[in-house]
């Protein structure tokens, strides 16, 4: 069997072209796809590589997706053909060491699932096993396909411990700046979201429903602007980094108070560096955390947000487009000029 499927060849070189199915093994699951969302890290990918996503070429390309299951291996338990479901794009090894001390997503056997900007996608027998969850009648596919970005900012919202009272500056407002925004605002939190583009500025307010809305193009030293939303002028309790430039990273200490945490959310290149005063660290006592990835748990907490009516995640996909566009959609991500795409197969 054959399918329409986007393959990455290179950096800027991906391709639109027909492939065969992989039929699943016993223990996998073939879906086929419904829904799939352009994401930030696709986009990089797409600009300069990925050594974790892309390990060898051509590969398939894309990992947020819902689907219906259209064939299951013969040892494959709890999932008929028919099932709605959504897949995280991985699934720990719950063996190595990371696993046995419970950090499931620093997993040493991580690997990640790519190929959602197709027709069809085979599960493998770990996701099928661990991270392949059933959507809840009502729930559409396309608010089902948000359930692994959002995991990520769960997870990176529950690990920060957000109070109610707390102020949360939010740097960069892309789609998970935006959901990390609006989970802050669940957890009671004062927001100030911050970002440059017109289309996200007003996303922070419509989505994020962010207390305070910072245009950084406005000021040239918007440290001043973050602090005079807090009492007496002290700094943020919480600033959390969502753009994944160093030089933005090493900003984000100038407008926390003492004993203030900085969450460096947004993953940079690798091999890049930042400085830091060590008595920020010392002395003030600032707090550092970075969190990477999603675990089960926190791919399940993502569908129940969405399949409860917390968050309104549509409201993030401000374009559709058939499969065929991926590439335009990709670049129109790229440019800001949307959210989040929703990319259907061609008719």
């Amino acid at each position: 069997m054959k399918m329409k499927a986007i393959r990455f060849y290179a950096p800027q070189d991906i391709r639109y072209e027909e492939v065969d199915i992989k039929e699943p093994d016993d223990n996998e699951v073939l879906v086929k796809i419904e829904a799939a969302l352009t994401c930030g890290t696709d986009v990089k990918t797409f600009r300069r590589g990925h050594p974790v996503l892309i390990k060898k070429t051509p590969s398939g390309f894309g990992h947020e997706f819902a689907g219906t299951i259209v064939k299951t291996g013969k040892n494959v338990v709890g999932f008929k053909i028919g099932d709605r479901v959504v897949a995280a794009n991985s699934a720990p090894c719950g063996k190595c060491f990371f696993c046995q001390k419970k950090q499931y997503n620093l997993c040493e056997n991580l690997d990640l699932l790519n190929g959602a900007y197709a027709e069809y996608i085979t599960i493998p027998q770990r996701i099928v096993e661990k991270n392949l969850l059933k959507i809840p009648n009502g729930l559409s596919f396309e608010k089902a396909a948000f359930c692994e970005p959002l995991a990520n900012v769960v997870h990176g919202v529950e690990r920060t411990n957000i109070q109610p009272g707390d102020t949360v500056g939010i740097i960069g407002i892309g789609p998970i700046g935006l959901m990390f925004a609006r989970l802050a605002k669940l957890k009671g939190a004062k927001v100030i979201a911050a970002g440059r583009n017109p289309l996200k500025l007003k996303m922070a307010k419509e989505f994020a429903l962010a207390d305070e809305v910072v245009d950084l193009l406005k000021y040239q030293h918007p440290e001043k602007i973050f602090k005079s939303f807090t009492q007496d002028g002290r700094g943020l309790d919480v600033a959390v980094e969502c753009v994944g430039l160093p030089e933005v990273w090493e900003k984000m200490f100038s407008i926390v108070r003492k004993g203030g945490k900085v969450h460096l959310f947004g993953g940079c290149k690798s091999e890049t560096k930042i400085s830091i005063d060590t008595k920020l660290l010392h002395y003030d006592e600032i707090q550092i955390i970075s969190v990477f990835h999603h675990t089960p748990q926190y791919f399940r907490q993502a569908l129940d947000l969405i399949a409860d009516g917390h968050i309104d995640v549509t409201k993030l996909i401000t374009k559709k487009m058939p499969l065929s566009e991926a590439k335009e959609a990709i670049l129109e991500h790229e440019q800001g000029k949307v959210i989040k795409v929703l990319l259907t197969p061609d008719k």
